[in-house]
């Protein structure tokens, strides 16, 4: 192949140290290949005014956060994209595919920035743009008024450190990998506030069949890999995406099998219905499949259809 290899990746602070994450270990194993670094705009990173991400999504015509990305990929501007895997799709662009996740994960949980939950005043101004996140909340605090933020974490977390809100609710892992942990009040327990599926992940996204596909088939962590594979198919039964309150989380058990929890909240934080379930680490699919079925059989399916009415 080339000895040269171009990864994109969005703009962001965050979007290039991951990609800085993910590199570190592929240089010193691929010493030959030169990795060139492409930046390319979404329309969730364009799109600055509109104040939910399930908005920006209607205005773009399809992923806020991947659309243009997968576009680069395919047309062979780049061979490689890193993406934050919360952000990718279930159904990735025809004629590409991802790549076993690397390890390690990072951290799964969300948490909340300038007060703790319990500490925060009836009515307090909680900022997060994330549907899963607003119904989550409202399903532990009813009382709170939540206000739609997005824009990259260091904004964000202003809103709440030097501005208008009580708090800000943010990905752990976001904070972690910018080096901003001093400013985390509270680590929201993921058995109570599970995350978006595959939060803390890379997604490695390659053409099928390509160089880069076949110079990178023997990267990855098949841990890893099971746990978010478990919940893109139990987000992918429901007919999911970034726009509705599904929240995942999978893990390697004590035992060695691997275990999937998840819950779907209505947007008002009034209905919540819960599922959890484990199986072998090799069938991460029928695992995800299982935990659905469980949450439709529930009633997920009413809480998700009366979120998607126009």
């Amino acid at each position: 192949m080339s000895d040269v290899l171009r990864i994109g990746s969005r703009a962001s602070k965050l979007a290039r140290t991951q990609v800085t994450e993910w590199l570190a270990p592929i240089v010193e194993q691929f010493p030959g290949v030169q990795f060139k670094r492409d930046v390319i705009l979404e329309g969730g990173d364009q799109d600055r005014v509109t104040p939910t991400l399930a908005e920006v999504m209607k205005t773009t015509g399809g992923s806020a956060f991947s659309t243009n990305q997968e576009a680069a990929l395919v047309t062979g501007r780049v061979d490689v994209i890193v993406h934050s895997l919360k952000d990718l799709p279930t159904s990735v662009h025809d004629g590409t595919q991802l790549l076993t996740t690397p390890g390690p994960r990072g951290d799964v949980r969300d948490v909340l920035c300038g007060s703790t939950l319990e500490s925060l005043p009836q009515g307090a101004r909680v900022g997060t743009g994330a549907p899963r996140r607003i119904a989550q909340l409202l399903a532990l605090r009813p009382d709170l008024d939540v206000v739609p933020v997005r824009g990259n974490v260091p904004g964000r977390l202003a809103r709440a450190t030097q501005g208008p809100l009580d708090a800000v609710v943010l990905a752990a892992a976001g904070l972690n990998r910018l080096d901003l942990t001093p400013d985390v009040h509270e680590v929201l327990d993921p058995a109570t506030f599970p995350p978006s599926p595959g939060q803390g992940a890379l997604g490695v996204q390659v053409r099928v069949d390509s160089p880069a596909a076949k110079l990178l088939a023997h990267t990855g962590d098949l841990h890893v890999d099971a746990c978010v594979r478990a919940e893109r198919a139990l987000l992918a039964e429901l007919h999911g995406g970034c726009s509705v309150p599904v929240g995942a989380w999978g893990r390697i058990g004590p035992d060695g099998l691997l275990c999937l929890s998840a819950a779907v909240t209505s947007l008002n934080g009034a209905e919540q219905v819960t599922a959890a379930g484990e199986g072998p680490v090799g069938a991460p699919e029928k695992l995800g499949a299982c935990v659905a079925a469980d949450l439709l059989a529930q009633g997920a399916a009413g809480i998700l259809a009366a979120i998607r009415k126009p």
